[in-house]
C-alpha cells in the first residue's frame, strides 16, 4: 500500500473520534471493501504502532488514554465494573484491588492486558442489573455493587472485608430493594446478616 493511503487510513482512523476498535468498527471506518487489502493496511498500523492489538480482533489507537473500566467493558461484553473496583470508585471500600472487577452475564474470565489484570465473574441474567454509564463505561451503581460484592462473599467467591466498608453514604433502602431481587437462599441471609439489615 503506498505511503499517502496508509495516511489517509490514519487520517480516517483520527477523524472517526473513537479510540478502541473491533474489526467491524475498524473497516466500517476505512470503507474498505477488499479483504486482502484491509488485512494489509491492518497490519501496516500494526507495524507503525498506530494500533495496539489488545487481543484477537480488538484494537485500540496507540497513546489515546483510555480509561482501565473502559477497556473492561470493551475486553468482555457485557459487563459492567463491580466489587471492589466500583466499591473503590465510590469511596466505600478504601483499598484498591490492582485488578480491574467486573460482572459479566457470559462465563467467569480473566484477562490481561498491559500487566493489568481483568477478572469478570459470571453473574446470572436475572441479576444483571443496576449499572449505569459513567464517562464510556458502565459501572454499579453503589448499591447494587455492594449487594454483588456480599452475594458472591457469601458464596465463598471473594474475600469478605465488611469491616472496611463505609456504607455512610449509601442509601440503605436501596440496598434492601436491591438485596429482594436476589434469589432467597442462605447467601443473601449472610448478606443482609453482614451489613445489619
Amino acid at each position: 500500500m503506498e505511503t499517502y493511503n496508509l495516511a489517509f487510513a490514519v487520517k480516517k482512523i483520527y477523524d472517526s473520534g473513537i479510540s478502541f476498535f473491533d474489526l467491524k468498527t475498524l473497516n466500517h471506518i476505512l470503507k474498505i471493501n477488499k479483504n486482502s487489502t484491509f488485512y494489509f493496511v491492518l497490519r501496516q498500523l500494526l507495524s507503525q504502532k498506530i494500533l495496539i492489538k489488545i487481543e484477537r480482533n480488538k484494537y485500540i489507537l496507540e497513546n489515546s488514554k483510555i480509561n482501565d473500566f473502559t477497556i473492561s467493558n470493551f475486553l468482555y461484553s457485557p459487563s459492567y465494573i463491580s466489587f471492589e473496583s466500583a466499591l473503590n470508585y465510590y469511596g466505600v471500600l478504601p483499598q484498591f484491588s490492582y485488578e480491574i472487577t467486573a460482572c459479566a452475564s457470559r462465563k467467569t474470565k480473566i484477562k490481561k492486558f498491559e500487566n493489568k489484570v481483568f477478572s469478570y465473574l459470571h453473574i446470572k441474567k436475572e441479576l444483571f442489573w443496576g449499572y449505569q454509564k459513567i464517562n464510556d463505561f458502565l459501572i454499579a451503581l453503589p448499591e447494587k455493587a455492594l449487594c454483588d460484592y456480599l452475594y458472591f462473599c457469601a458464596k465463598g467467591l471473594k474475600e469478605a472485608n465488611i469491616d472496611e466498608l463505609d456504607l455512610s453514604e449509601l442509601d440503605r433502602g436501596k440496598i434492601k430493594k436491591f438485596i429482594s431481587r436476589y434469589p432467597l437462599t442462605k447467601q443473601t441471609y449472610k448478606m443482609k446478616k453482614a451489613i445489619d439489615l
